[in-house]
C-alpha cells in the first residue's frame, strides 16, 4: 500500500471510529429508551438490554458512519485540490478510492454478521429480559394505570397495596383449543420463579368463569402457575424465521419444504378418501378452507425463510452501496463543507430502506423471487459506478 492510500485509510479510520462510537450510543439509547418506556421497565432490566441492543445499533450506525467519514475525507481532499494534484502526477483517482472501497467491503461483511446477530441473538436476549422482568412490568403498570394487558393475559385491579392486588379481574386468552376464562378474587399477589420460568398467581377467595358458561369457586388461598412467556405474550425461540441465525437457515428451509409436501399429500389423501367413501362433509367449504389455510401458512413461512439470507446480505452491503455514491459525489462536489456533502449523499439512504422493505414484502408474500431484495443495492452500486466513471473523465 502506497503513502497516499495509507494516509487516506488512516484519516477514514480515525473519523469512522470516533463517530461510530457516538452514533452507536445515540441509536442504542433510542432503541433501549423506546423499549423501556413501552414495557415500563425499571433501571435494572433497562441496563440488561444494553448488550442485546448493541448489535442492532451498530448494524445501522456502520453504514451511516462510513458514509459520513467518506464525505468528510474526500470532500476536503477535493476542496483543497489534492485530487487535481494527484491527477497532474499521472495517478488515477481510482488509487484514491481504493482505500474506502476496500474498507467498505470489509465493513459490509461485518454488517452482514451484525444484522444476523441482532436479528437472532439480540432479539432473543431482549425478549428474555422482558420476560424475566414481567413481574416488575405488571406491578408498575397496575400501580400507574390499574390495568395490564397483552393478547394472552390481562389484569384489572381496584387498587394496589404494596404487593397486594385488591379485587383483581384476571382474563386468560389461550392460543390453543382451551376456552378463554376469567379469574376474580378478593386479592392476589404475583411472584415470578425464574428457575422454572413461571409466574405464580397467589389468589384469595378465587372464582373462575369460562366462556362456556362454567363457574368454579376456590375459597381460601389458591396458587395458579403460568409460563412467563404466556404472561409476557412473548416467545423466546426460533419459531419466527426473522429470528433464525443464518447458519440454521438452510436446514430450516429444507425442513419447511418437507412439511409443505407432507401437508399437500395429506390434503390429497383426505380428498381422495372423501370421494371414495362419499363423505362429502369433508369436502365442504369450511373443511376445505381449513386444509388450504394450513398449506398456505406453511408456504408463507417458507417464503419468509427464503427471504432472510438475501435480506441480511443486502442490508449488510448497503455500506458499500452508500460509499460508491458518497465518494465520487464528494470529489465532484468540490465543497469543503462536508456536512452539506454528507446531507446530499445521505438523501438516497431513506429511499433505499423504503425500496428494500417493499421488495422484501413482495418476497414474503411469494409474489417475487428472493433475489429481488438486492435490487436496491444493485441500483445504488450501479449509480455509484456511473458517477465514478464520470469523475474519471472530468
Amino acid at each position: 500500500m502506497n503513502i497516499i492510500s495509507r494516509s487516506i485509510l488512516l484519516d477514514l479510520m480515525k473519523l469512522f471510529s470516533f463517530w461510530l462510537i457516538i452514533m452507536s450510543m445515540i441509536m442504542m439509547l433510542i432503541t433501549i429508551g423506546q423499549e423501556a418506556v413501552r414495557m415500563n421497565l425499571g433501571v435494572g432490566p433497562t441496563l440488561k438490554l444494553i448488550p442485546f441492543a448493541l448489535p442492532a445499533a451498530l448494524s445501522f450506525a456502520v453504514p451511516a458512519t462510513i458514509l459520513f467519514a467518506t464525505c468528510f475525507v474526500y470532500g476536503r481532499m477535493s476542496a483543497e485540490n489534492e485530487v487535481v494534484a494527484v491527477k497532474s502526477l499521472g495517478i488515477s483517482p481510482l488509487v484514491l478510492l481504493a482505500p474506502v472501497l476496500a474498507l467498505s467491503f470489509l465493513l459490509s461483511l461485518v454488517g452482514v454478521w451484525l444484522f444476523d446477530v441482532s436479528y437472532s441473538w439480540g432479539h432473543a436476549g431482549t425478549q428474555r429480559v422482558v420476560i424475566q422482568s414481567i413481574e416488575e412490568i405488571v406491578y408498575g403498570m397496575l400501580r400507574t394505570q390499574r390495568s395490564f394487558a397483552n393478547p394472552r393475559f390481562s389484569i384489572i385491579v381496584k387498587s394496589v397495596d404494596g404487593r397486594r392486588l385488591i379485587r383483581p379481574i384476571i382474563n386468560f386468552q389461550p392460543n390453543n383449543d382451551m376456552p378463554a376464562f376469567t379469574l376474580t378474587a378478593a386479592e392476589a399477589e404475583l411472584q415470578s420463579n425464574l428457575d422454572e420460568n413461571t409466574l405464580s398467581l397467589i389468589l384469595i377467595d378465587c372464582k373462575m368463569d369460562t366462556d362456556e358458561g362454567l363457574t368454579f369457586d376456590w375459597p381460601g388461598r389458591t396458587v395458579q402457575d403460568i409460563p412467563l412467556t404466556f404472561a409476557a405474550a412473548k416467545d423466546v425461540g426460533e419459531s419466527n424465521p426473522a429470528h433464525l441465525p443464518l447458519r440454521k437457515m438452510t436446514a430450516a428451509i429444507e425442513t419447511q419444504k418437507l412439511t409443505i409436501a407432507e401437508l399437500e399429500q395429506s390434503v390429497a389423501a383426505e380428498t381422495g378418501l372423501a370421494l371414495m367413501t362419499g363423505d362429502f362433509d369433508l369436502l365442504s367449504q369450511a373443511a376445505w378452507q381449513k386444509r388450504q389455510n394450513s398449506v398456505e401458512t406453511a408456504r408463507l413461512r417458507l417464503y419468509r425463510l427464503q427471504s432472510e439470507p438475501w435480506r441480511r446480505w443486502a442490508s449488510g452491503f448497503c455500506a458499500m452501496a452508500f460509499v460508491l455514491i458518497g465518494a465520487p459525489l464528494a470529489i465532484m462536489w468540490r465543497n469543503s463543507d462536508y456536512l452539506t456533502t454528507f446531507m446530499v449523499a445521505f438523501l438516497p439512504v431513506i429511499p433505499y430502506w423504503i425500496f428494500l422493505s417493499q421488495c422484501l414484502s413482495l418476497v414474503k408474500s411469494g409474489d417475487a423471487p428472493p433475489a429481488i431484495v438486492w435490487t436496491a443495492n444493485i441500483v445504488y452500486m450501479g449509480a455509484g459506478v456511473i458517477m465514478i466513471r464520470r469523475m474519471l473523465r472530468n
